[in-house]
C-alpha cells in the first residue's frame, strides 16, 4: 500500500509528456490521488471558512430569535426584565393571516365595551362617527348614536357659541376637556388616548389582551404602592389603571357570553381596527397586486423569449473575400 502510494506521488509529478504513455490503470490511481489533494485544498479553502462561519452565526442567531439566549452564556442586564414587562404570548386573531381580515361582529361588540366601560377614561380622538358606518354599524344607527351627544358649535348670527346635536362628521367626544382634568380624575396619571395603542405599544394587540386580563396579586417580596395595581404584562409591574373587565360586565346584544377574556378579546380587536381601519382594504388591494404584477411578469418573460431567442440562436459565418491575385 505503501509502494503504491508513493508511485502516485511520483506519478503526480511528472511532466505531462512522460505520463502520456504509461497504463491507464496507473493513470486511476494517480487521479484518485489528485482528487483527494483537491478535497483537502477545498476544506483548507477560504470558501469554506466563510460559509462555515456564516452558517454558525446563522445558526446561533436564529436559536437567539426563537429562545431570546443562549444556554452557555449568561445574560447581563442592567435592570431588571420586570422593568420592561414580561412578554405578552402570539395568540391567534382571526385577522392575523395574510388573507384574513377584522371579524367585524367582534368590533361591534367591541365598540359596546369601549362606550360602556373604556370610553370613561380614555379618549378615542382620530376616530370619528362616520368611521364605523359600514363597519361595525348602520348609518341610522351611527346617527342616533352622534346625537346622543352634543357639540359645542358656532358663532351664529348674534356671535355667539351655541350646543347642537352630533353628526356623522363629529370626533368623537373626550372624557375629559383637557390633560389637567385627565389627571386630576386618575389621581395624576394619564389615561393614554386609545386610536392607536395597539401600534404605539410593542406587542400590538397580543400586549393589550394580556394587559387587560393580567391582573395579579403581587408576588412575595414586591411592594407596590398605594393606589397602584400589580400586572406583570406592564413595565415595571405597578399600573395606575385598576382591573376593569369582569364576567358579565357588559350585555351583548347578540347574546354572545360576555366573559373576561371575550369582553377583552372584542375590545383589543375594535382598537385593533381603529389604528388600522385601511386594514381589510390593504390586503385586499395587495392581493390585486400580487396576481396583477405577476401575470405581467409572465408575459415580459414569454415577450422578452420572444424577442431575444431569434438573436441569441442566430450564427454569424464570415465569409472572407476571395484572395486576387494582381
Amino acid at each position: 500500500m505503501l509502494a503504491r502510494r508513493l508511485g502516485a506521488t511520483r506519478l503526480s509529478s511528472l511532466p505531462k509528456k512522460t505520463t502520456a504513455g504509461l497504463p491507464r490503470a496507473i493513470l486511476t490511481r494517480n487521479a484518485s490521488s489528485s482528487s483527494s489533494s483537491a478535497f483537502e485544498s477545498f476544506l483548507n479553502s477560504r470558501l469554506t471558512l466563510v460559509s462555515v462561519s456564516l452558517f454558525t452565526a446563522g445558526t446561533v442567531g436564529w436559536y437567539t430569535h426563537l429562545y431570546g439566549s443562549l444556554p452557555f452564556i449568561p445574560q447581563v442586564h442592567a435592570s431588571l426584565d420586570s422593568d420592561e414587562g414580561l412578554h405578552p404570548p402570539a395568540y391567534p386573531w382571526s385577522h392575523k393571516g395574510i388573507f384574513d381580515t377584522f371579524d367585524h361582529a367582534s368590533i361591534r361588540r367591541g365598540y359596546q365595551v369601549y362606550r360602556e366601560v373604556c370610553a370613561a377614561c380614555h379618549s378615542l380622538d382620530r376616530i370619528a362617527w362616520r368611521n364605523l358606518v359600514g363597519v361595525s354599524h348602520t348609518v341610522d344607527e351611527v346617527k342616533a348614536m352622534a346625537e346622543e351627544v352634543e357639540y359645542q358649535d358656532g358663532p351664529n348670527d348674534e356671535g355667539e357659541m351655541f350646543m347642537r346635536p352630533g353628526k356623522l362628521a363629529d370626533y368623537m367626544p373626550p372624557p375629559y376637556p383637557n390633560e389637567a382634568a385627565a389627571r386630576a380624575g386618575n389621581a395624576g396619571a394619564l389615561p393614554p388616548d386609545l386610536s392607536l395603542i395597539v401600534k404605539a405599544r410593542h406587542g400590538g394587540a397580543d400586549y393589550i389582551f394580556a394587559l387587560l386580563t393580567g391582573y395579579v396579586d403581587a408576588p412575595a417580596g414586591v411592594e407596590v404602592r398605594e393606589g397602584m395595581n400589580y400586572n406583570p404584562f406592564f413595565p415595571g409591574g405597578a399600573i395606575g389603571m385598576a382591573r376593569v373587565l369582569f364576567d358579565g360586565l357588559v350585555e351583548y346584544e347578540d347574546g354572545t357570553p360576555p366573559t373576561t377574556s371575550q369582553l377583552a378579546k372584542d375590545v383589543v380587536t375594535f382598537l385593533n381596527w381603529a389604528a388600522e381601519p385601511e386594514h381589510d382594504e390593504r390586503k385586499k388591494n395587495g392581493i390585486k397586486a400580487v396576481i396583477l404584477f405577476s401575470v405581467l411578469t409572465l408575459v415580459s418573460l414569454y415577450v422578452k423569449r420572444f424577442k431575444w431567442t431569434p438573436i441569441k440562436n442566430r450564427k454569424l459565418i464570415y465569409d472572407p473575400p476571395a484572395d486576387k491575385k494582381h
